[in-house]
């Protein structure tokens, strides 16, 4: 089977003289299959963009609320003559950033933790699942008070958002290891460390990285909520800002970066997974 996800250019490699014709023709079906659905994605894309524009110029919708992609642009261009508009893009980074590396590293640390401890592990269960069902919004204005209206708090929140369902799930992928290798590594005389070190860990690099590819998503999340509340920069900063002084050019303009920042974490961190699947 060829896998969903392959680049084309690696089907059409693969295309010689050995493949029987079957085999050719499956994976020429596949690659008119894949450009179809890339073209479509771009047409409805382009589609709801101009519709968008059109819509604002015919009236049909108020630009001054709904705003239009020119005059996003135009924002845009305004807000990049002085660089705040990438001042704000680099502060949520950075937080985002800093909150997927505390969260990755506390999920697989208290994960082998409890891995290694299962007392502890089952003490610990039933907290760890009402912290990780707590609407973390809640807790926002709590750091406020204990941590006070900084970057500090911003990053905790955002923690908070996704290291108890990280820590959960990595938990549940150290333990269902398989008996067998376990035992193997016994009868030659290993002990709990090597256990981790060639068992659990290799066995479960597919599903850290699976996990970071869900991490870095809840970090973005978590970031904007912290900078709904306790931010002078950044980009929810910049959608509070503009939604209270009513430039909702800001606010749209915002939310698209947004959009855009979270495609490129995302992509970024599937190239990284591919890389180790090869």
């Amino acid at each position: 089977m060829v896998e969903s996800k392959r680049p084309i250019r690696e089907l059409k490699r693969s295309l010689t003289k050995e493949c029987s014709e079957k085999q050719k023709e499956f994976i020429r079906s596949y690659i008119r299959r894949s450009r179809k659905v890339r073209f479509l994605q771009t047409g409805i894309f382009i589609f709801l963009i101009a519709a968008w524009e059109l819509a604002t110029r015919a009236g049909l919708v108020d630009p001054f609320i709904f705003s239009s992609p020119s005059r996003m642009a135009a924002c845009f261009v305004n807000l990049s003559a002085d660089g705040s508009i990438f001042y704000h893009i680099g502060v949520t980074l950075l937080e985002t950033f800093l909150s997927f590396f505390f969260i990755m590293f506390l999920g697989i640390a208290i994960a082998v933790f409890l891995w290694w401890n299962h007392t502890v592990a089952e003490v610990c269960e039933p907290y760890l699942v009402v912290l990780n069902s707590l609407p973390k919004t809640a807790l926002a204005p709590v750091f406020i008070v204990w941590l006070g209206n900084n970057m500090k708090t911003i990053i905790v929140a955002a923690v908070s958002v996704a290291v108890f369902g990280s820590i959960i799930t990595l938990y549940t992928a150290f333990c269902s290891v398989e008996e067998e290798k376990i035992k193997l590594i016994h009868t030659l005389g290993g002990g709990r460390l090597d256990i981790l070190r060639y068992i659990v860990l290799p066995g479960n690099i597919h599903t850290i990285l699976s996990n970071m590819k869900v991490n870095i998503g809840l970090s973005l999340v978590g970031v904007i909520i912290g900078e709904f509340l306790a931010a002078n920069a950044g980009l929810g900063y910049l959608i509070v800002y503009g939604s209270q002084v009513f430039k909702l050019d800001y606010v749209m303009l915002s939310i698209v970066i947004l959009c855009i920042v979270a495609t490129g974490l995302y992509k970024g961190l599937e190239a990284v997974e591919k890389y180790f699947r090869k």
